[in-house]
């Protein structure tokens, strides 16, 4: 099923049994008690539930509570932005903070943050895995591609599977995806007051919105798409994003080797890979006594490559790794393991993608992916691949990857940055062109750059927000 075009056909107005949903009051209050929410009471930040249906097909069927949080604006009020930061599953509730802090967005609008249905404080939640078992999942080497290793690897994805369905049911697991989260929104931009909807989102939040924009054109006011991805792409294709980390790692490394300790050597994906591999058989040494395992340092330097910022600390890392120690690049994993909820992350991806349930198509994307991204796998592989995640998912897609028709859109913007590892600038030059949007460009290797501190950005980013007046298609140097 596609998202729906049009905003009239999913407003509120063409279902009257919705209007308890669009007309109910809030009740803002302290964020202490909300999961998530220490620390946001004391930063001038307060929450507040807004119930919507599960299915907005039975409006009269079971409810979910979304949480959402609110830093009002200290000047001259012009609306509320709602924001989404990205993931699927990064937790919402403290994103009007971050964005107060590097820009000033809070100065004129009130910045709502939400947590998505099935994730942090908002109810049901989507669980599938009991910590312990989320820890032992990230010591899963899940790199052999023999028959055995295939076999025990859909195994796995299956057994996952099983567990969202006997821990989470049936009803919520079919309703988190990007459509129905689009839907919510539009709840949650009524119940606030406002008429039109202002709305900034990075990373997947680009592809919240654009599914907005076409469910919704009409209810819009301005639209901001941060690290944009492309709509239509298949994202559940192995070879969809490796390509820009290999890209970032490339540019790392000719970073690395203008200095005297760089521990890649001259042919720096072999280098890299001489120190990944051996994690495959014996973790690295750590003061934690996990030890630094093949899939957390491999998560590790991903997460490293998302920022020009943050490459000394993936020398550091690598530099570690080649005595033997892994600390540094096991604190990264971690910090990494807690930005987003992964059992969110699965449900929306596998609602939302292309299910890939043939053998030989598997084994095709496997060998595109490991020829683009050779950094980041251990070898040409078998020829053979096992069936993806989603192949195995118990519920069916509420939508997958298209093209958004968006008449009646006002004139949006979308920011793409040129060496974004995670979305590629080709996909956000796309959907600039699908949603008709003014295009910044900013130049360098980081993922998201919008109302992050700088200037050329930032400046014309507020102007459109504040007065309605989009820019014309700019470049901006610097990450």
């Amino acid at each position: 099923m596609l998202f729906v075009a049009g905003g009239g056909a999913v407003h509120a107005a063409s279902n009257p049994e919705l209007d308890r949903f669009y007309k109910q009051s809030l009740e803002w209050g302290s964020c202490d008690e909300y999961a998530g929410g220490a620390g946001l009471s004391a930063a001038g930040i307060e929450c507040a539930r807004v119930t919507v249906p599960i299915d907005y097909d039975r409006p009269d069927g079971p409810t979910a509570r979304i949480a959402i949080s609110r830093l009002r604006a200290d000047g001259a009020r012009v609306a509320s932005v709602l924001t989404n930061p990205g993931g699927p599953g990064a937790p919402g509730l403290a994103f009007p903070r971050r964005l107060a802090e590097k820009s000033a967005l809070a100065q004129r609008f009130d910045v709502i943050g939400v947590d998505v249905r099935g994730l942090g404080a908002s109810t049901p939640k989507v669980e599938c895995l009991t910590p312990e078992e989320f820890q032992a999942q990230r010591q899963d080497l899940d790199v052999d591609t023999s028959p055995t290793g295939i076999a025990q690897t859909e195994w796995a994805h299956a057994d996952y599977a099983a567990k969202c369905v006997q821990r989470t049911g049936l009803e919520l697991l079919g309703h988190v995806g990007t459509r129905e989260v689009a839907r919510d929104f539009d709840v949650i931009r009524a119940v606030l007051g406002d008429d039109k909807l202002t709305y900034f989102g990075g990373s997947y939040g680009s592809k919240l919105g654009a599914a907005i924009a076409e469910m919704f054109p009409n209810q819009v006011r301005a639209m901001v798409l941060d690290a944009a991805m492309d709509p239509a792409a298949d994202f559940l294709d192995p070879a969809y994003s490796v390509l820009g980390f290999q890209r970032a790692f490339e540019a790392y490394a000719a970073d690395c080797a203008e200095h005297a300790d760089c521990p890649l050597g001259h042919d720096a994906t072999t280098g890299l890979r001489n120190l990944l591999d051996p994690l495959i058989e014996r973790p690295a040494a750590t003061a934690d006594p996990r030890g630094l395992a093949y899939p957390d340092a491999l998560d590790a330097v991903t997460t490293l490559l998302y920022s020009e910022q943050t490459w000394p600390v993936l020398t550091k890392g690598l530099a570690e790794l080649a005595q033997g120690r892994g600390d540094t690049l096991l604190t990264v994993a971690d910090k990494r393991a807690d930005l987003a909820d992964a059992d969110l992350h699965n449900a929306v991806k596998c609602l939302d993608g292309f299910r890939h349930a043939d053998r030989a198509a598997a084994a095709a994307a496997d060998r595109r992916a490991r020829e683009a991204a050779p950094a980041f796998f251990d070898g040409p592989g078998t020829g053979q691949a096992p069936l993806g995640l989603c192949a195995f998912w118990p519920v069916p897609p509420t939508s997958q990857p298209h093209v958004p028709a968006v008449p009646g859109l006002p004139k949006t913007v979308v920011v793409a940055t040129t060496g974004d590892p995670a979305t590629p600038y080709a996909g956000g030059r796309k959907l600039a062109e699908y949603l008709g949007a003014a295009l910044i460009t900013n130049t360098g290797f980081v993922h998201g750059a919008a109302l992050q501190g700088n200037a050329c950005i930032d400046g014309p980013v507020l102007t459109y927000l504040i007065d309605l007046v989009p820019p014309a298609s700019i470049t901006c140097g610097g990450s």
